[in-house]
C-alpha cells in the first residue's frame, strides 16, 4: 500500500469546536439533570425535615404528649395556617391533661465546621430551658458531635435559668457555656472538653433565641394555655 493510500484511510482528527460543543452538550444535560432531581425531591426532603422537627418538639418538652404550631409576628401570635404573615415558629407542647408543657424554639449559630441548628424547650412555668436537640450539624465526629450525645452537657441544660429582667425586656442573666466543671450559676452550661468552640455555640445561640423572643412571647401564655389541641389533633 502506498503513503498517500495509507494516509487516506486514517481517520481525521477531531476539531476543537466539536470537541468543546460535545462537552458542553455533556454539561448541559448533566445540570438539567441535577437541577431536575432536586426539584423533584425538595417537597420530600422538607416534608421529612418538618416531620422530624415536630416529632423533636416532644422530646424537648418534658410531659408533652400533644403540640400546636404557632407563629409569632409583629402583630400577635396566631396559629400557623392562620398567620397573616411571616414571623418566627413557637411550638407548643401539651400534657396528657391539655395544659401547656412549654414551648419549643429553633436557634441556629456558628459552630466550628458549619452552622448548628438546635431546637430547645422552655417552661414558662419555671422560666427555664427544659430541654436540647440538635436538628443539623457537621461538627467533627468524635470532638463538635459531642455536643448531641455528651450527658453532662445535655443534663446542664435542662432547667437552665432564662427568666427576664424586671423590665421583661431580656433575659436576666447571660445564658452561657463555661469550661467543664466550672458551671457555678444556674444560666450557665457545663462545657465539654475537647468540643469548646461547639458547647460554647450551644449557649450564645440559646441566648440570642431566648432573648429575643421570650419578651415578645410573655403576653402571650394565656393564649397558649388554652390552645391545647383537641382529641383529634396531633
Amino acid at each position: 500500500m502506498s503513503r498517500a493510500a495509507s494516509l487516506q484511510q486514517q481517520p481525521k482528527p477531531t476539531s476543537g469546536v466539536r470537541l468543546v460543543a460535545t462537552l458542553g452538550l455533556i454539561a448541559l444535560f448533566s445540570g438539567l439533570l441535577v437541577v431536575s432531581v432536586y426539584e423533584y425531591t425538595r417537597p420530600f426532603i422538607a416534608q421529612n425535615q418538618q416531620r422530624a422537627l415536630e416529632a423533636a418538639v416532644l422530646e424537648v418538652i418534658p410531659g408533652a404528649e400533644s403540640r400546636r404550631s404557632f407563629v409569632l409576628t409583629d402583630t400577635g401570635l396566631f396559629p400557623r395556617d392562620e398567620a397573616p404573615a411571616a414571623g418566627r415558629a413557637i411550638y407548643a407542647g401539651y400534657d396528657a391533661d391539655g395544659a401547656l408543657a412549654g414551648v419549643a424554639l429553633e436557634a441556629s449559630g456558628r459552630g466550628y465546621a458549619d452552622v448548628i441548628r438546635i431546637l430547645y424547650g422552655y417552661d414558662p412555668d419555671c422560666a427555664c430551658i427544659v430541654g436540647m436537640t440538635v436538628l443539623e450539624s457537621r461538627e467533627t465526629p468524635g470532638l463538635g458531635d459531642k455536643i448531641e450525645t455528651e450527658p453532662h452537657f445535655l443534663e446542664s441544660i435542662q432547667g437552665l435559668e432564662a427568666r427576664l429582667n424586671d423590665a421583661g425586656t431580656g433575659l436576666a442573666h447571660r445564658i452561657r457555656t463555661v469550661d467543664q466543671g466550672e458551671a457555678d450559676d444556674p444560666w450557665e452550661i457545663d462545657g465539654i472538653t475537647g468540643a469548646t468552640i461547639s458547647s460554647e455555640a450551644i449557649g450564645d445561640m440559646i441566648h440570642a433565641s431566648a432573648d429575643a423572643v421570650l419578651p415578645r412571647l410573655a403576653a402571650h401564655w394565656d393564649t397558649l394555655r388554652r390552645a391545647a389541641p383537641r382529641p383529634d389533633q396531633p
